[in-house]
């Protein structure tokens, strides 16, 4: 696992992006799985100032919200569509998300993720943390094995979200949602957080022991992990045993 610590939460877009154009410079057919929220937004923005080519990439959403209607500004369709693919100039065929609007959506999860099989599988999978330590909609109690599914969301994971919204009444209940099985089958996991809000959790999911109850503590047990947090979100990191620290371009790179 290698973390970068930056000063800001727009410099965890930059670096973030920096290793992202590189993957898809060495392969222009990469397939990337997209994450949304406040934390990954800023890696799409500094992306499309690289000059690299997205035309053949492919893209895996995350998540999506059951039940809102197609069309809606806050669906994670939507997000992706406004903020990645039209942004970093992808080929909307090549970018799927869930069907959160899929007559039977737990069909929709299966189906979601026999396709992200044929695809060849993530080559990096975009990542941020809640509050409760979920990855992608994984709350806690989630099997660390789990495959894409139906998940019922958190008040608390609600609460967050109602931002995006008009009311918190408006936020959906259910979601379509990557397992951490599915998750951890990608072959690089991107995280990137930002806030002193995330400094307990981020400490928890990266130093913490590996539990259900933290959802993204899962990440230790993969064998490729790279952290971007700014200096906010880093500030409850603990140096560990073995560790070593490396300055380059003004980000502190723990190993």
């Amino acid at each position: 696992m290698e973390i970068f610590v930056v000063p800001t939460a727009s410099a965890t877009g930059s670096v973030a992006a920096g290793i992202l154009a590189a993957v898809v410079r060495s392969k222009p057919d990469a397939v990337l799985g997209l994450a949304t929220g406040g934390s990954p937004l800023p890696i799409y923005k500094a992306l499309a100032e690289h000059s690299v080519e997205m035309g053949a990439v492919r893209g895996f959403a995350l998540d999506e919200y059951v039940g809102l209607p197609a069309g809606h500004p806050e669906s994670y369709a939507e997000v992706i569509r406004r903020e990645v693919t039209v942004r970093l100039g992808l080929d909307p065929a090549n970018v799927a998300v869930p069907d959160g609007g899929a007559p039977d959506p737990r069909q929709a999860a299966a189906d979601y993720d026999a396709a992200i099989a044929r695809a060849g599988g993530i080559d990096v999978q975009i990542l941020g943390i809640g509050h409760n330590g979920h990855i992608a909609f994984n709350e806690p109690g989630s099997a660390l094995d789990s495959r894409t599914r139906v998940e019922v969301l958190t008040k608390r994971t609600r609460q967050a979200n109602a931002r995006y919204f008009a009311s918190p009444d408006d936020v959906p209940t259910q979601c379509i949602t990557q397992g951490l099985g599915t998750i951890m089958e990608a072959r690089h996991l991107l995280l990137v957080v930002s806030g002193a809000d995330k400094a307990e959790i981020l400490a928890a999911a990266l130093q913490g022991p590996v539990s259900a109850d933290c959802p993204a503590s899962i990440l230790q047990r993969h064998a490729h992990v790279t952290v971007v947090a700014d200096e906010a979100a880093a500030a409850k990191l603990a140096p560990g045993t073995g560790e070593v620290t490396v300055r380059v371009a003004g980000a502190a790179v723990v190993v």
